[in-house]
Protein backbone atom coordinates (compact mmCIF):
# COMPACT_ATOMS: atom_id res chain seq x y z
CA UNK A 1 0.00 0.00 0.00
CA UNK A 2 0.97 3.73 -0.45
CA UNK A 3 0.29 4.96 2.81
CA UNK A 4 1.03 8.09 4.94
CA UNK A 5 0.27 8.60 8.80
CA UNK A 6 1.12 10.96 11.52
CA UNK A 7 0.28 11.96 14.49
CA UNK A 8 0.79 14.84 16.74
CA UNK A 9 -1.13 14.06 20.01
CA UNK A 10 1.09 14.02 22.17
CA UNK A 11 4.89 16.10 22.71
CA UNK A 12 6.54 14.03 20.04
CA UNK A 13 5.43 14.65 16.44
CA UNK A 14 5.51 10.94 14.38
CA UNK A 15 5.49 10.54 10.29
CA UNK A 16 5.53 7.65 8.55
CA UNK A 17 5.23 7.06 5.02
CA UNK A 18 5.19 3.06 3.46
CA UNK A 19 5.79 2.23 -0.17
CA UNK A 20 5.56 -0.85 -0.76
CA UNK A 21 7.54 -3.14 1.68
CA UNK A 22 9.32 0.77 2.25
CA UNK A 23 8.95 2.82 5.09
CA UNK A 24 10.10 5.79 5.97
CA UNK A 25 9.85 7.40 9.44
CA UNK A 26 10.60 10.26 11.20
CA UNK A 27 10.47 12.33 14.70
CA UNK A 28 10.21 15.36 15.84
CA UNK A 29 8.56 17.99 18.10
CA UNK A 30 5.04 17.49 18.31
CA UNK A 31 2.41 19.06 20.31
CA UNK A 32 1.86 23.12 20.06
CA UNK A 33 5.05 23.17 17.97
CA UNK A 34 3.36 21.02 15.65
CA UNK A 35 2.12 23.37 13.45
CA UNK A 36 5.04 24.81 12.06
CA UNK A 37 6.96 22.21 11.44
CA UNK A 38 4.34 19.23 10.53
CA UNK A 39 3.64 20.22 6.41
CA UNK A 40 7.85 20.42 5.74
CA UNK A 41 8.69 17.14 7.68
CA UNK A 42 6.02 15.69 5.48
CA UNK A 43 7.18 17.01 2.32
CA UNK A 44 10.60 15.41 3.01
CA UNK A 45 9.22 11.90 4.33
CA UNK A 46 7.22 11.93 1.07
CA UNK A 47 10.24 13.20 -0.95
CA UNK A 48 12.17 10.36 0.91
CA UNK A 49 10.18 7.49 0.15
CA UNK A 50 9.54 8.74 -3.33
CA UNK A 51 5.82 9.03 -3.21
CA UNK A 52 4.07 11.74 -4.76
CA UNK A 53 0.88 13.05 -2.69
CA UNK A 54 -1.51 11.80 -5.21
CA UNK A 55 -0.22 8.70 -5.73
CA UNK A 56 -1.52 7.65 -1.98
CA UNK A 57 -3.83 5.21 -0.90
CA UNK A 58 -4.78 7.16 1.69
CA UNK A 59 -4.07 9.82 4.46
CA UNK A 60 -3.78 8.47 8.10
CA UNK A 61 -3.60 10.68 11.12
CA UNK A 62 -4.01 10.29 15.17
CA UNK A 63 -7.25 11.56 16.02
CA UNK A 64 -6.66 12.23 19.79
CA UNK A 65 -7.20 12.51 22.72
CA UNK A 66 -4.40 14.31 23.24
CA UNK A 67 -2.72 18.07 22.69
CA UNK A 68 -5.74 20.08 22.58
CA UNK A 69 -3.21 22.22 19.82
CA UNK A 70 -1.41 19.12 18.61
CA UNK A 71 -4.56 17.06 17.76
CA UNK A 72 -6.66 20.44 15.95
CA UNK A 73 -3.04 20.23 13.67
CA UNK A 74 -2.94 16.65 12.75
CA UNK A 75 -6.89 16.75 11.35
CA UNK A 76 -6.67 20.39 9.56
CA UNK A 77 -3.07 19.82 8.01
CA UNK A 78 -4.78 15.58 7.02
CA UNK A 79 -8.30 17.47 5.72
CA UNK A 80 -6.32 20.05 3.71
CA UNK A 81 -3.85 17.43 1.75
CA UNK A 82 -6.48 15.42 1.14
CA UNK A 83 -9.13 18.54 -0.22
CA UNK A 84 -5.76 19.40 -2.68
CA UNK A 85 -4.89 16.23 -3.48
CA UNK A 86 -5.39 15.18 -7.13
CA UNK A 87 -5.91 18.36 -8.53
CA UNK A 88 -9.06 18.70 -6.38
CA UNK A 89 -10.65 15.42 -6.61
CA UNK A 90 -9.02 14.32 -2.88
CA UNK A 91 -7.96 11.73 -0.93
CA UNK A 92 -9.24 9.36 1.53
CA UNK A 93 -8.38 10.09 5.02
CA UNK A 94 -8.17 7.63 8.06
CA UNK A 95 -8.65 9.05 11.29
CA UNK A 96 -7.26 7.03 14.12
CA UNK A 97 -7.67 6.94 17.89
CA UNK A 98 -4.33 7.83 19.42
CA UNK A 99 -4.82 5.21 22.30
CA UNK A 100 -5.35 2.48 19.81
CA UNK A 101 -2.07 3.83 18.48
CA UNK A 102 -0.38 3.33 21.85
CA UNK A 103 -1.76 -0.01 22.47
CA UNK A 104 -0.30 -1.25 18.82
CA UNK A 105 3.08 0.23 20.00
CA UNK A 106 3.02 -1.61 23.24
CA UNK A 107 2.27 -4.54 21.36
CA UNK A 108 4.79 -3.97 18.60
CA UNK A 109 7.74 -2.81 21.17
CA UNK A 110 6.89 -5.51 23.98
CA UNK A 111 4.29 -8.31 23.04
CA UNK A 112 1.22 -6.76 25.27
CA UNK A 113 -2.27 -8.26 24.00
CA UNK A 114 -4.68 -6.55 27.32
CA UNK A 115 -3.58 -3.22 27.47
CA UNK A 116 -4.72 -0.07 28.87
CA UNK A 117 -3.54 2.82 27.48
CA UNK A 118 -2.75 6.27 29.07
CA UNK A 119 -1.79 9.45 27.75
CA UNK A 120 -0.93 12.27 30.12
CA UNK A 121 -3.62 14.82 29.66
CA UNK A 122 -2.23 17.57 32.24
CA UNK A 123 -3.98 18.95 34.70
CA UNK A 124 -3.57 16.03 36.86
CA UNK A 125 -5.60 13.86 34.21
CA UNK A 126 -4.79 11.14 32.25
CA UNK A 127 -6.88 10.07 28.97
CA UNK A 128 -7.41 6.26 29.17
CA UNK A 129 -8.87 3.63 27.01
CA UNK A 130 -8.83 -0.52 27.30
CA UNK A 131 -7.87 -2.53 24.13
CA UNK A 132 -7.65 -6.70 23.69
CA UNK A 133 -5.77 -7.98 20.69
CA UNK A 134 -6.94 -10.80 19.41
CA UNK A 135 -6.42 -13.14 16.00
CA UNK A 136 -4.96 -10.16 14.27
CA UNK A 137 -6.99 -7.44 15.43
CA UNK A 138 -7.28 -4.60 18.63
CA UNK A 139 -10.99 -5.01 20.02
CA UNK A 140 -11.88 -1.49 22.21
CA UNK A 141 -13.13 -2.24 25.94
CA UNK A 142 -15.52 0.43 26.10
CA UNK A 143 -14.95 4.09 25.14
CA UNK A 144 -12.06 6.87 25.52
CA UNK A 145 -12.22 8.29 28.73
CA UNK A 146 -10.41 10.68 30.87
CA UNK A 147 -9.80 10.70 34.89
CA UNK A 148 -7.58 11.54 37.62
CA UNK A 149 -4.62 8.55 37.61
CA UNK A 150 -5.67 7.34 40.66
CA UNK A 151 -8.94 6.35 38.72
CA UNK A 152 -7.40 4.31 36.40
CA UNK A 153 -8.57 0.55 37.20
CA UNK A 154 -6.30 -1.84 35.52
CA UNK A 155 -7.64 -5.87 35.31
CA UNK A 156 -5.87 -8.77 36.12
CA UNK A 157 -3.25 -9.46 33.60
CA UNK A 158 -3.16 -6.40 31.79
CA UNK A 159 -0.25 -3.69 31.25
CA UNK A 160 -0.64 -0.12 31.17
CA UNK A 161 1.20 1.45 28.01
CA UNK A 162 1.67 4.76 27.57
CA UNK A 163 3.44 8.22 28.37
CA UNK A 164 1.57 8.89 31.90
CA UNK A 165 3.98 6.79 34.28
CA UNK A 166 6.55 8.93 34.37
CA UNK A 167 4.75 12.09 35.18
CA UNK A 168 2.22 10.29 37.75
CA UNK A 169 4.84 7.90 39.17
CA UNK A 170 2.94 5.74 41.95
CA UNK A 171 -0.16 7.78 41.63
CA UNK A 172 -0.78 5.56 38.36
CA UNK A 173 -1.91 1.58 39.05
CA UNK A 174 1.33 1.48 41.22
CA UNK A 175 0.76 -2.82 41.30
CA UNK A 176 0.16 -3.21 37.57
CA UNK A 177 3.07 -3.57 34.84
CA UNK A 178 3.73 -0.80 33.13
CA UNK A 179 5.27 -0.10 29.81
CA UNK A 180 6.49 2.85 27.66
CA UNK A 181 4.62 3.28 24.47
CA UNK A 182 4.06 6.14 22.01
CA UNK A 183 1.08 6.68 19.15
CA UNK A 184 4.24 6.33 16.65
CA UNK A 185 3.21 6.71 13.17
CA UNK A 186 4.42 3.20 12.64
CA UNK A 187 1.71 1.91 14.71
CA UNK A 188 -0.95 4.05 12.08
CA UNK A 189 0.38 1.99 9.41
CA UNK A 190 0.51 -1.42 10.78
CA UNK A 191 -3.24 -0.47 11.67
CA UNK A 192 -4.52 0.84 8.75
CA UNK A 193 -4.60 -1.99 6.32
CA UNK A 194 -7.60 -3.77 8.74
CA UNK A 195 -9.25 -0.06 9.29
CA UNK A 196 -9.42 0.87 5.48
CA UNK A 197 -10.51 -3.19 4.88
CA UNK A 198 -13.71 -2.29 7.62
CA UNK A 199 -14.57 0.82 5.54
CA UNK A 200 -13.28 3.30 7.91
CA UNK A 201 -11.54 6.10 5.20
CA UNK A 202 -13.60 9.28 5.31
CA UNK A 203 -13.81 12.02 3.12
CA UNK A 204 -12.03 15.20 4.39
CA UNK A 205 -14.44 17.39 5.46
CA UNK A 206 -15.69 13.89 7.96
CA UNK A 207 -12.22 13.68 9.29
CA UNK A 208 -12.40 15.26 13.10
CA UNK A 209 -10.52 15.30 16.10
CA UNK A 210 -11.66 13.31 19.00
CA UNK A 211 -11.96 15.44 22.20
CA UNK A 212 -12.59 13.69 25.66
CA UNK A 213 -12.65 16.41 27.67
CA UNK A 214 -15.33 18.85 27.47
CA UNK A 215 -13.61 21.60 29.25
CA UNK A 216 -10.19 22.37 27.89
CA UNK A 217 -8.76 25.20 30.05
CA UNK A 218 -9.53 26.12 34.15
CA UNK A 219 -9.55 28.95 36.34
CA UNK A 220 -7.09 29.13 39.11
CA UNK A 221 -9.81 28.38 41.34
CA UNK A 222 -10.66 25.22 39.76
CA UNK A 223 -7.44 24.12 39.67
CA UNK A 224 -6.59 24.61 43.16
CA UNK A 225 -9.82 22.98 44.11
CA UNK A 226 -8.81 19.91 41.32
CA UNK A 227 -5.44 19.74 43.59
CA UNK A 228 -7.36 19.64 46.98
CA UNK A 229 -9.33 17.06 46.11
CA UNK A 230 -6.13 14.40 44.63
CA UNK A 231 -3.70 16.13 47.39
CA UNK A 232 -1.31 17.82 44.09
CA UNK A 233 -0.25 21.11 44.23
CA UNK A 234 -2.01 23.52 42.10
CA UNK A 235 0.46 24.44 38.63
Amino acid sequence: MKLLAFDTSTESLSIAAQHGERVINHSGAGGAQASAGLIPALRQVLAEAALPLDALDALVFGRGPGSFTGVRTACSVAQGLAFGARGGAGLPVLPVDSLLAVAEDARHRHGCTQVVAVLDARMNEVYVARYAYDAGQWSASGDCSVCAPEAVAVPNGWTVAGNAQAVYGARLAPHAPHVQARPEAAALLRLAPALLAQGLALAADAALPLYVRNKVAQTTAERAAKAAQTGATAP
